[in-house]
């Protein structure tokens, strides 16, 4: 009998084939899809799809290229060129392992060898050749149960991976090397036999079992005096002899080899779609926690404790994030790359719900509370993509009096004691940030008061090797001023005054210094006392400190859109304006790029879970009675694209709707481009009560038997707050949904009445919910109907137009939103007002600091007073931010602690670390 030989050229053209067909369908709904494979080789020369590498490259930095391309999502496939011509000597198992899985197209790391050998499905691959081999056997017997088979040779690249592939076919599989006893022998025994010993015909034609498929994976050079090179290449096999034995042989070459290429192609190409197919995925594989409620509902942390977390790398791969997108912050938080807005920026976003309340009392509505538990419904209950985007809680109130602001009961994010301490750092950075820039507005005033314009140019513009040079934001100024020259020396005096002079007036400074502490001494002090500077010329002043959160830093982290946006915005910060009333800017001070090197980290969001195991954002914490109140832009859009078309993002604004989402709607929105498909109102009865007139309640003190007895008429008068804010949320024309949080002392009656008053008022539905005791369970009704809102009709619309006079946008919130009869500007306000109209901030959106427990401007009023004015006292701008800030009343931009802080139940256990008194 005489072989067929089982061309691999031929098995590898139609693989191609195939796979070009596979490029092109997804081409055609992604055209920049083209699969990318990179070579790795130490001391080669520099071809196509290669990375050649120095031959004196160490270890570390070999490996430290590796991981750089495994974090690189524009490479699918990499590939280690072996030998490893280096100089210092290097482990190649090391090296091979460094691949991730993933993009370990050679299948040689231990991940996928491991794969293969248990047969376990992972995102691996199978060696090259091996598979190859599998592949030309497959072609010529396509079931091969209960054959026996014999391999040659035992190496990880071949003879161990075709062994185990041959054994998951269900073949008897005997490996011999070149200690095996009676090759011959058992050779005769295989109806199938795969050599790879790298001995040229080492298997001689006789020891062919008649009709067995013969795969020679050998190619070695042996002399060869008639050819040309004088060599010729042979396999392991003696190709004629065994031709006229077996019933299948490939060749040599022309066999083996060019299945090797092909699916070396197909891997790189599975790569790449598996990258792809994870990019525009529409449902997350998630991994829900479950939850065991207890009847009487467990302390914030010990329900927190209970709970098992994800680790964040897992939470962060179900959701669809790549490797290099996601940098850890220990196991169970992260930040999170910007470059995901990059890769998905095709992706359609999902639905955009925020959620806001009634005006709050003391004792809170669980608006956070809500907000994951809403979250945790639409993922645990109703299956959907949804991410919670929350703020970052301050350490002033964490400590003060409001405790922290991670949810409640069985809606939280967790860990629960990082989420409300320092979590990634960048409250601190922002704190930084702040002090540097107040810290050169007061010693570049000390300066120019303690040495002449001369002077302080020649300091300013030093020479070095005898030249001068402006550094950028120098030229940044000389524009400003109108100074169209580059070299300092070309400055007339008079240009060299402008410029070195900033001139500062001190009573016109807004820039103040913050501390994320409630520290209520601070509101009011003297800087400039020391005898190193008043002494020495310099000016005493009258200054305060700000809350961290309140600071504009802290609002332009909330509002910005990248690293070069927030650039952008530290230059144009005010600080205040110069004694001609020009408007003195940080860029002006040369800090900008001070602050965005301080700044770099905080800009990428941070990644923690909810208790159920959805993912939650956390990131920025500007203050809502000060600053806008929202967490930031970039979470949210980060997370609309995660979630997809039909996936959902919950995100809440600070306070009661007449501040956090009228602030959302108008500011953040118009900044964002991004418009609410839905608005989620939050109330409780005990809340409506004391809208209605109930006695006043503290944390600390007993609660009224009115609060937990049956009381329509008090339920119904204190209504006339959450219709106002329903009335609120409707004028920027989105649906709302009303959610009531739930106590056990509600009466049914009671719950009845608001639903059907919520109905009758405007509402798109209004739903109990008792996610505080149940979880995500506890709001599935919520979830459902904040769906079916989503799918409703929604006309966003702004409140104001931007060119509006700034009285008149102040007014028409005043009016609109508060119910005022109109505004009344005090002399300071009014200062402003013309100040920042003249300096060509006059369109900027407004940012009412006013009490978050009151409509008016007055905290004692409940419910939905009428009948009077909102008065300005003073008007502020954050012109980086992007708005202008009126202070209603009396409003402190500095909280105290009370007589009983909540630290005073913090600790820690010294010998297990573990906290205590968290709330």
């Amino acid at each position: 009998m005489s072989a067929q030989v089982v061309s691999g050229q031929t098995a590898a053209a139609e693989l191609r084939q195939s796979l070009a067909a596979k490029v092109r369908e997804i081409q055609a709904k992604a055209p920049g899809f083209q699969p990318a494979l990179t070579i790795v080789q130490v001391g080669g020369h520099e071809k196509p799809y290669c990375h050649s590498l120095s031959r004196t490259i160490t270890e570390s930095e070999l490996l430290n290229k590796l991981c750089a391309l495994n974090d690189d999502p524009g490479v699918h496939g990499i590939i280690v060129q072996m030998p490893l011509d280096c100089q210092s000597p290097i482990d190649s198992h090391l090296i091979t392992n460094a691949v991730v899985p993933q993009k370990d197209v050679d299948g040689l790391g231990l991940v996928n060898q491991g794969q293969v050998a248990t047969h376990v499905s992972g995102d691996g691959f199978v060696p090259c050749t091996p598979a190859g081999c599998l592949h030309l056997i497959r072609l010529c017997r396509s079931d091969l149960s209960g054959l026996n088979a014999v391999v040659i040779g035992r190496s990880k690249i071949v003879g161990t991976p075709v062994a185990e592939l041959l054994k998951w076919q269900n073949a008897t599989v005997t490996v011999v090397h070149s200690k095996t006893n009676d090759l011959a022998g058992h050779v005769k025994r295989a109806d199938i036999l795969v050599v790879a010993m790298g001995r040229p015909e080492l298997v001689q034609g006789d020891w062919i079992k008649p009709g067995a498929i013969v795969i020679d994976c050998g190619i070695n050079a042996i002399p060869d005096a008639s050819k040309k090179s004088g060599q010729r290449l042979v396999g392991d096999v003696q190709f004629e002899a065994a031709s006229q034995r077996a019933a299948f042989i490939t060749p040599v070459p022309g066999g083996v080899g060019p299945m090797t290429v092909a699916y070396l192609m197909n891997n790189t190409f599975v790569a790449a779609k598996r990258a792809w197919e994870k990019s525009v995925m529409s449902n997350w594989s998630l991994r829900y926690l479950p939850l065991n409620p207890e009847d009487k509902v467990p302390s914030d942390i010990d329900i927190a404790r209970s709970q098992t977390a994800k680790d964040i790398s897992i939470l962060a791969d179900e959701i669809g994030l790549v490797s290099s997108e996601v940098d850890l912050y220990g196991k169970k938080k992260a930040k999170i790359s910007l470059d995901v807005l990059k890769r998905l920026k095709d992706r359609q976003n999902g639905n955009y719900v925020v959620v806001a309340g009634v005006t709050p009392t003391n004792l809170g509505e669980g608006k956070s509370t809500t907000t994951v538990g809403l979250a945790q419904a639409l993922g645990s209950q109703s299956k959907k993509n949804v991410f919670a985007c929350i703020r970052q809680p301050s350490q002033g109130p964490m400590f003060g009096m409001k405790g922290g602001a991670a949810g409640g009961g069985y809606s939280q994010v967790i860990p629960m004691e990082e989420f409300n301490l320092h979590l990634t750092g960048d409250n601190h950075a922002v704190t930084a940030a702040n002090n540097l820039l107040a810290a050169q507005i007061d010693t570049r005033m000390f300066h120019e008061q303690t040495q002449t314009p001369k002077a302080l140019f020649d300091r300013l513009v030093p020479r070095k090797g005898g030249k001068r040079v402006f550094c950028d934001h120098q030229l940044r100024r000389l524009e400003r001023l109108g100074i169209n020259k580059t070299d300092p020396d070309d400055l007339d005096e008079s240009e060299r005054d402008r410029f070195a002079v900033l001139d500062i007036d001190p009573d016109t400074i807004t820039w103040q210094r913050v501390i994320d502490t409630n520290d209520r001494m601070l509101r009011k002090i003297t800087v400039g006392q020391s005898a190193t500077e008043a002494g020495k010329g310099g000016k005493t002043r009258d200054t305060h400190f700000d809350i961290s959160v309140g600071s504009e830093i802290m609002a332009i982290l909330a509002l910005t859109s990248g690293l070069q946006d927030m650039k952008d915005r530290f230059a144009r910060i005010v600080v205040a304006s110069d004694k001609s009333g020009n408007p003195v800017t940080a860029d002006d001070l040369g800090v900008v790029g001070a602050l965005a090197v301080l700044m770099k980290d905080t800009v990428r969001p941070n990644l923690l879970q909810t208790l159920e195991g959805t993912p939650a954002f956390v990131h920025a914490g500007p203050f809502a009675n000060i600053a806008h109140g929202n967490s930031s832009i970039l979470a949210d859009q980060i997370a609309l694209k995660l979630v997809g078309k039909s996936g959902f993002v919950v995100t809440e604004a600070g306070f009661g709707a007449d501040i956090g989402m009228e602030k959302f709607m108008n500011i953040k929105c118009r900044t964002s481009g991004l418009s609410p498909n839905a608005v989620v109102l939050v109330a409780t009865i005990r809340a409506l009560k004391m809208h209605g007139g109930g006695p006043d309640v503290t944390a600390s003190g007993p609660i009224p038997e009115v609060y937990s007895t049956e009381n329509l008429p008090l339920v119904e008068q204190g209504f006339s707050n959450l219709k106002k804010q329903i009335e609120n949320a409707r004028k920027f024309g989105v649906p709302v949904v009303v959610a009531i949080n739930v106590f056990h002392f509600d009466s049914q009656s009671e719950l009845d009445l608001v639903k059907r008053l919520s109905l009758e008022n405007g509402a798109f539905d209004a739903v109990e919910c008792r996610h505080f005791a149940l979880g995500g369970k506890g709001a599935a009704d919520l979830a459902e109907a904040v769906d079916r809102a989503c799918k409703s009709p929604s006309e966003f619309k702004f409140l104001y137009d931007l060119d509006l006079p700034i009285d008149e946008k102040i007014a028409i919130i005043a009016k609109e939103i508060y119910g005022a009869d109109g505004i009344v500007l005090l002399d300071e306000a009014k200062t402003k007002l013309e100040r920042y109209t003249r300096q060509g901030f006059g369109n900027l959106p407004i940012c009412m600091a006013k009490t978050h427990r009151s409509l008016t401007g007055d905290e004692k009023l409940k419910g939905a007073p009428t009948g009077f004015t909102i008065t300005i006292r003073d008007i502020r701008a954050s012109v980086g931010a992007g708005f202008l800030y009126p202070l209603v009343g009396t409003i402190s931009t500095m909280p105290g602690l009370p007589t009983r802080p909540i630290f005073f139940d913090i600790d820690i256990d010294a010998v297990t670390g573990e906290i205590s008194g968290l709330s």
